[in-house]
C-alpha cells in the first residue's frame, strides 16, 4: 500500500493501480463488474433517515452516565464523548461539502471542542447540526443530486455523499446502542427497520 500511495483505507488494488474503496461505484468501474451497490434511497428519504438517526444519537448520549464520558470503545482509542461528537461531525462535513468545500479525511475527524464537556452538551451540539441539516434541505429539495463533488477518495455525486453520510452516522449510532446494552441501560427508542432499511450498512458494528 505504501508503494502505491493511497492516503487511507479501504483500498482496492490491482497491479500498480488502485481505487479508494469508499465508493462502490468506483470499485465497480475499476474492476469492470456489474453494479455491486444497491439502489440508493431517494434524497428526501435519506435526509429523513439521517435526522432520525441523529435524534436517536442525542437520546442515547443523554442516557450514558457522565462518569463514562472519557471511557474508550472496545479495541479503539476513541472515547464515548468523541464518538458522540463524530456522529454529528459526519453530517457537518457533508453540509460543508454541499456548500462547496472539498471533502478531506481530516474534516471527518475534527475533535470535540473544549465546550463539549458533557454528554448533554454533545447532544445539544447535535441539535444545531440537525437544524443546519433542516435549513439546507429546505433549499436543496428538488435540486440536482447528480452533481459531482470533490472528495479525498475521488469525485462523488451529492446523492452518493448523502447516502454515505446517512449510513456512516447510523453505524456509529448502532455503536451507542451497544454501549447502552453493555451498561444494561434500556435505549430510549432503539433504531431499527424504520431508520436502517435500505442503507448499505456493514453486518458488524465494529471495524474488522
Amino acid at each position: 500500500m505504501r508503494a502505491l500511495g493511497p492516503r487511507g483505507l479501504p483500498v482496492v488494488a490491482r497491479g500498480d493501480d488502485y481505487v479508494m474503496g469508499q465508493s462502490l461505484r468506483h470499485v465497480d468501474e475499476f474492476l469492470g463488474l456489474e453494479k455491486l451497490g444497491q439502489q440508493a434511497l431517494p434524497p428526501a428519504e435519506l435526509v429523513q433517515r439521517l435526522d432520525w438517526v441523529l435524534a436517536a444519537a442525542q437520546r442515547y448520549l443523554r442516557q450514558i452516565p457522565e462518569a463514562h464520558l472519557h471511557d474508550e470503545l472496545p479495541g479503539r482509542p476513541r472515547s464515548f464523548r468523541t464518538l458522540g461528537h463524530h456522529i454529528f461531525q459526519v453530517p457537518q462535513a457533508f453540509l460543508d461539502v454541499a456548500h462547496g468545500t472539498p471533502l478531506t479525511a481530516e474534516m471527518l475527524v475534527i475533535p470535540p471542542g473544549d465546550d463539549l464537556t458533557s454528554f448533554d452538551a454533545v447532544a445539544r451540539h447535535g441539535q444545531r447540526v440537525r437544524d443546519r441539516l433542516a435549513d439546507w434541505w429546505q433549499g436543496a429539495a428538488g435540486g440536482d443530486f447528480a452533481v459531482e463533488m470533490p472528495t479525498y477518495y475521488g469525485e462523488q455525486t451529492l446523492h452518493e455523499l448523502l447516502e454515505r453520510t446517512t449510513w456512516h452516522a447510523a453505524q456509529h449510532a448502532r455503536q451507542l446502542l451497544f454501549i447502552l446494552g453493555r451498561m444494561s441501560i434500556e435505549p430510549d427508542g432503539p433504531i431499527g427497520e424504520r431508520e436502517l432499511a435500505g442503507l448499505p450498512l456493514p453486518e458488524g458494528i465494529w471495524d474488522g
